[in-house]
């Protein structure tokens, strides 16, 4: 006991330290987040902005990991909320919204938002959110930190008037050399700060930098810079107390009753692609968080954590957050341990907004804008330039830097829906550039597991023309429908079976199974097969195959098309079928006699007389053993009448590997009774089935009385078998080709 509460304690201890570190460095980004936001209404919305930012990480941090499953993750508001919902706050801006409305309307994006992420977790969607490819997720954040950075370079060179970016570039007038030179300080710092040391988070160090180098022009070159009034290089009055807090909750729901209900639902395409990326973003952060720590974390039961975060959020008059990479790094890297460090984030984050509102508005919003720029170039996925060496990869970056121009060229939103267009198109683009044909075998180079007598095979060899094996794989859908028949076609006139092993097939549409119809069709006005096998299972998208090509009435003419569970028994059926047309009966149900055998047509009656003497004559019913695995290997078994199956073994509940099966007229067990050996697998008689069983003893002392019968015994023995590993091996380079 004593153990576990030092142990809670050791863990307490590394939550608070990694808290800290997070709040440090989540904190100045919320900052910078938030003024980026509301700065876009007009300067004075500035401080609102740094307030809604410190919010946010505020009230992120509280109910998030309190309710989430991810031991470390740090939720706190992010670049992709400041990129959307800035350019909403422009967007609206142009459209002549009042200001004020404009603060409603974003408190209610991130509402409806964190109710988005809710219904996507109980959906059980968060399992799906992670999957999108990988270039429209890069392409996506590359355009993100493009607006992001082209947002803050009229902060960064001071201009008040709110102009473009392009505009600010090109008119230098417009310029402020103070606000230059803090912003630069700034960067140049938060670049250089790991170098020297990684204790203290480098955002911090640039702020702090920042700040210090304002002071420095303050006292130093501009004493105007000294007033806090109408100062524009600075955020401004925040009122960090509690009543000011209580107010900025307050205050802004008195109002919500102003927007009706058109206007709300006109916010819901901007809330659901904010929904997407804050999700995605926070399971892209738990993924690479499972790796570092050998976790595994709960995707939906997260995004309803996050939700309601972000509805939380939204409430209490801060900006819409996510799982936050850099922040969640420091955490781990600092002692965190649980979801508490997350609570003391969040904790701390309000601690000093009260106890440091002060301080916070004399921050310079050209520092802001440095570390924003930083992360911004940090965003832009540099690495998917190496897609330019590949060919293979060249379409992959086209889908990058289309994403990129979309959400830099028109908006986040057109950005997120061509991001989607391209997902499908990624999809479909890699199942017509994988092949649904995984091996075409002729009948006359695969054989079922039922072994033959040496004539039938060679009449099976010679016969094996008419059957040809399709062994299909991936998705049958109306991509594929072309090159399913591209390579079915062929077959169609010249063969009498055709069979289709569905065992590898991981989808089929209803446009791939209107083709097997037509084929069907096809091969009936030739009296010929369709034959399908591996079709009695469920697929990964729940559907049952077989149910499925019954419903479509593809299976229903059991005359022209037949249905096996295995691709063997399927190939067993037309080996009884071509020994049947060509007058062998390959399951005659009378009893042999020892002569009748292939294997001593050569001897003479007194000679088998001999031989039948030393043998016993054993009967078996269906299902019963012949031998089980372990068993000595000490008899040599004949079929006089019957069937039996040989099967391996298997670890496990799954069903013993079906191997081989011997019919009338064949013998089994003879490398074990050669080489005295124990048996490997197991016998089990098919159906009632009759046995002449040779003994070792028995082989012995015919040994001793018939020299020369003994030895072509087992000189028939050891050619029968050289001859069934003759056709394995034929059948396993058929296979490979």
């Amino acid at each position: 006991m004593e153990l576990t509460m030092t142990s809670n304690n050791n863990k307490l201890v590394g939550d608070f330290w990694g808290g800290l570190a997070a709040m440090l460095v989540a904190l100045p980004s919320a900052i910078a987040f938030g003024v980026t936001i509301y700065a876009s209404i007009g300067p004075v919305y500035a401080a609102l902005g740094a307030m809604a930012g410190i919010l946010g990480a505020t009230a992120l941090g509280l109910v998030t990991p309190a309710l989430g499953g991810t031991n470390r993750l740090i939720t706190a508001p992010c670049a992709p909320a400041a990129a959307l919902l800035s350019a909403f706050a422009i967007e609206l801006v142009e459209r002549g919204v009042e200001p004020a409305f404009i603060v409603l309307m974003l408190s209610a994006v991130g509402v409806i938002c964190g109710m988005m992420q809710l219904l996507l977790g109980f959906m059980g969607i968060g399992s799906l959110i992670k999957y999108i490819p990988f270039p429209v997720v890069s392409g996506y954040l590359t355009g993100v930190g493009l607006i992001i950075i082209g947002s803050q370079i009229p902060k960064f060179l001071g201009d008040p008037g709110g102009h473009s970016w392009w505009r600010v570039l090109i008119a230098p007038e417009w310029w402020q050399w103070q606000s230059a030179v803090i912003g630069s300080v700034t960067i140049l710092v938060m670049l250089g700060a790991p170098l020297i040391t990684r204790i203290v988070p480098a955002a911090i160090l640039g702020l702090l930098s920042g700040v210090l180098t304002y002071f420095a022009l303050a006292y130093g070159v501009d004493e105007k810079l000294l007033v806090i009034e109408g100062n524009k290089l600075i955020i401004g009055p925040l009122g960090g107390t509690a009543s000011s807090l209580l107010e900025a909750v307050t205050s802004r729901w008195r109002e919500i009753g102003e927007l009706k209900l058109s206007q709300i639902a006109g916010l819901f395409g901007t809330a659901l692609i904010l929904a997407l990326l804050l999700s995605i973003d926070t399971l892209k952060t738990a993924v690479v968080l499972d790796t570092m720590t050998r976790s595994r974390h709960d995707s939906n039961r997260e995004l309803v954590a996050q939700g309601l975060g972000n509805v939380a959020s939204a409430c209490a008059g801060g900006m819409p957050g996510a799982g936050q990479m850099g922040a969640t790094l420091v955490n781990l890297a600092s002692g965190g341990q649980t979801r508490v460090s997350g609570v003391f984030e969040g904790v701390l984050s309000l601690i000093a907004f009260l106890l440091l509102g002060t301080f916070i508005a004399w921050i310079p919003v050209a520092a802001l804008a440095g570390i924003l720029i930083v992360v911004g170039v940090r965003m832009i996925d540099r690495h998917s330039l190496r897609l330019l060496e590949s060919p293979w990869t060249l379409s992959d970056f086209i889908v990058i830097v289309t994403v990129v121009a979309v959400a830099v060229g028109y908006s986040l939103i057109a950005a997120s829906g061509v991001g989607i267009a391209l997902a499908m198109f990624l999809f479909i683009r890699e199942q017509l550039g994988s092949t649904v044909i995984r091996g075409t075998t002729d009948g006359g180079n695969r054989f079922s597991k039922r072994v033959r007598l040496p004539r039938d095979m060679d009449l099976l060899e010679k016969k094996g023309a008419q059957t040809a094996i399709l062994e299909l794989q991936g998705s049958l859908f109306f991509g594929t429908k072309d090159q399913l028949y591209t390579a079915l076609e062929p077959e169609l006139g010249k063969r009498k079976y055709i069979v289709l092993d569905m065992r590898r097939v991981q989808s089929v549409d209803v446009t791939a199974v209107h083709l097997l119809s037509q084929i069907r069709d096809s091969l009936i006005e030739r009296d010929a097969v369709l034959v399908f096998s591996g079709v009695s299972r469920t697929l990964p998208n729940g559907r049952n195959i077989g149910e499925f090509f019954d419903q479509m009435a593809l299976t229903k003419m059991t005359n022209s098309v037949k249905v096996f569970p295995e691709l063997d028994d399927a190939l067993e059926w037309i080996e009884d079928q071509t020994l049947r047309e060509s007058s062998v009966e390959p399951s005659e149900v009378a009893s042999l006699q020892l002569k009748d055998f292939e294997l001593f047509s050569d001897h003479k009656d007194e000679t088998l007389a001999d031989l039948e003497a030393s043998m016993e004559r054993r009967s078996l019913l269906k299902d019963e053993k012949v031998y089980s695995f372990g068993d000595p290997g000490n008899e040599l078994y004949l079929i006089l009448k019957g069937a039996v199956r040989i099967t391996l073994p298997s670890a496990g509940p799954a069903a013993a590997h079906h191997a081989l099966t011997y019919g009338r007229g064949d013998f089994f067990g003879g490398m074990a009774f050669l080489s005295e050996m124990t048996r490997l697998n197991d016998a089990t008689a098919l159906e009632d089935t009759e046995l002449y069983v040779l003994p070792r003893e028995q082989f012995e002392r015919l040994k001793e009385e018939h020299k020369r019968l003994a030895c072509h015994l087992v000189e028939a023995l050891a050619k029968v078998l050289a001859m069934r590993l003759r056709y394995s091996d034929k059948e396993l380079m058929a296979m490979q080709d």
